[in-house]
């Protein structure tokens, strides 16, 4: 077996390129599987049931999973061999691919996903830490720039291809190939691995910190979990018990790891790293970029496919003209701008984001109840050329405030930050998004009262009982809309309550038009966390690593 030291061997690893695509295949498979379930997520939950916040937990389980498993996924490569993990990691997240697919129940598909996340973080660090090994320092450049082509590819494809396999439900399988379809890729990264990948060790591999990834872990979903379900719930004091022992959980966190470096062992987040401005700030813009970025992507699903009825592959379509800018904006950041204006790259693109994401809503206000997605266009790409521009030099500009020797817990920590801001991003947008939307559907109720008489008139309601139904149908609206499960029907809407005949075209309309409020107000929210961002990015560094910036 080709086994490979901790330094660049002094001849290239002969099957280095066929490596490489090896490599790529799982790159696809994570991302790929981080999109398609915000275009699936309706389509599944009507299957398998279960309320709205099942949408929330497919991304949130898989990107919390990952965000913790990437704080270790590079170090058990280090100790145990980075071929050997990859290997587990792939085949680990096949896996829970066929898991997920077989699937029958939201609890068991939750699960799977977490599984997924787990494993994905396992296996995706050995790839990147192999290609240094695999490849000569003037090679390693053009390895890491197929990256950019095939992210972006799949960026692009991702939506398309779920919405494609949902709506075309081959073999009957409907949704369940949005898993199905890693298992042909996850059958060729293992084989590729066990044929062309070689085996890495590190000479003095770190010890792992157990208990510090069992409290990050924990401070996670202690955080994480009543966020979702804290609507659901009503909100009961123990939810508010939990975020702050979340936070709480946190700060043993960090005392644990100020300890175990004093003791002169590995922590699992080097806590001199949290004393620079650089890199602090790094960690809270990346917390509150990613939470609007992935937030806002599951409030489009929202929209899109619950408020406009847009079916999955319509709604894939929809958002294409956001993946392309994103693809635009990463071409335009390679040629060359984001080494020319560093932190003032990320600032553009915030604000880019910023005013596509206003224009997004501002399109929808002015065309209420005639909206189709060709308006949507212009700001679709405004929002996808910002997330470009901004993302591409994030990870060097942070880099560029630590140390040489920071730089590996440094870029676990970040990482793993850009997957835990996904998930509070889905957990906080769509929790906002449902505690809004009964109130506004309630809203059109009342503002619309002239046309609901015409509408009851023309139904054949006597005027005297006009105002008895007018009531029923405010409630029975809101109370629907207000609903965990869309499945089940509130009192409210049962006898008395329900709509008049020949009245439902009326009540859908009044349903759409408060999950366009919804929505608006939510990409409020979205405008809020990205103008925090930009106002936190001036913490950053100027320029990228290796461009001479200041510490």
């Amino acid at each position: 077996m080709f086994v490979l030291t901790n330094t660049v061997p002094d001849t290239a690893y002969r099957y280095r390129w066929v490596a490489l695509f090896v490599i790529l295949a799982v790159e696809v498979m994570d991302l790929l599987d981080a999109l398609v379930t915000n275009i699936a997520g309706p389509a599944i939950r009507d299957e398998v049931g279960g309320t709205y916040s099942l949408i929330q937990w497919l991304g949130a389980a898989y990107t919390l999973a990952m965000a913790i498993g990437l704080l270790t996924g590079g170090r058990l490569g280090d100790i145990f061999g980075r071929r050997r993990m990859f290997l587990i990691g792939a085949t680990g997240f096949t896996l829970a691919s066929l898991a997920c697919g077989l699937a029958q129940s939201p609890a068991q598909l939750i699960t799977a996903r977490a599984v997924q996340g787990l494993f994905g973080a396992v296996m995706l660090p050995q790839g990147l830490g192999m290609i240094k090994q695999m490849f000569s320092p003037a090679e390693q450049a053009k390895a890491f720039g197929a990256f950019g082509p095939v992210m972006g590819l799949s960026s692009v494809g991702g939506p398309i291809l779920a919405g494609w396999l949902v709506d075309a439900d081959y073999f009957g399988a409907g949704w369940r190939m949005i898993f199905f379809i890693n298992l042909p890729l996850g059958l060729f990264a293992i084989l590729g691995a066990v044929r062309w990948l070689p085996e890495f060790r590190s000479a003095q591999a770190p010890r792992l910190d157990w208990l510090g990834v069992v409290l990050a872990a924990a401070g996670a979903f202690l955080l994480l979990y009543p966020l979702v379900q804290g609507r659901e719930l009503d909100w009961p004091v123990w939810c508010f018990a939990l975020l702050a022992l979340g936070v709480v959980t946190f700060g043993l966190f960090s005392l644990y790891e100020a300890r175990r470096e004093r003791r002169g062992q590995d922590p699992l987040v080097t806590p001199s790293l949290f004393r620079k401005r650089a890199f602090s700030g790094g960690l809270a813009v990346g917390l509150v970029f990613f939470a609007a970025l992935i937030g806002t992507g599951l409030i489009f699903t929202f929209y899109f496919q619950i408020g406009l009825g847009y079916s999955p592959l319509k709604a894939g379509l929809t958002t294409l003209p956001q993946a392309l800018g994103t693809v635009a904006g990463f071409v335009a950041a390679g040629a060359g701008l984001a080494e020319r204006y560093g932190r003032r790259l990320l600032q553009l693109g915030t604000v880019i984001m910023i005013v596509g994401t206003a224009a997004f809503a501002l399109t929808i206000r002015l065309a209420g109840a005639d909206i189709t997605p060709y308006p949507l266009i212009p700001a679709l790409v405004l929002v996808g050329a910002g997330m470009g521009l901004a993302m591409a030099p994030f990870f060097n500009i942070v880099l560029a405030g630590v140390d040489d020797e920071e730089t590996g817990s440094a870029s676990g920590a970040l990482t793993s930050v850009q997957q835990l801001g996904g998930a509070f991003g889905i957990a906080v947008l769509g929790t906002i998004f449902f505690a809004i939307l009964p109130g506004q559907v309630a809203s059109h109720v009342d503002s619309s009262a002239a046309e609901l008489r015409t509408v009851l008139t023309a139904a054949g309601v006597p005027s005297d009982t006009q105002p008895a139904v007018a009531a029923g149908l405010h409630n029975c609206l809101r109370d629907r809309v207000a609903e965990d499960d869309p499945d089940r029907v509130p009192p409210s809407c049962e006898g008395g309550g329900e709509l008049p005949q020949g009245a439902q075209a009326y009540g859908q309309e009044q349903v759409r038009a408060g999950f366009e409020d919804a929505t608006i107000r939510t990409v409020g929210v979205t405008v809020a966390l990205l103008l925090a961002a930009l106002g936190l990015s001036f913490l950053l560094p100027r320029r990228a690593l290796g461009e001479g910036a200041a510490h």
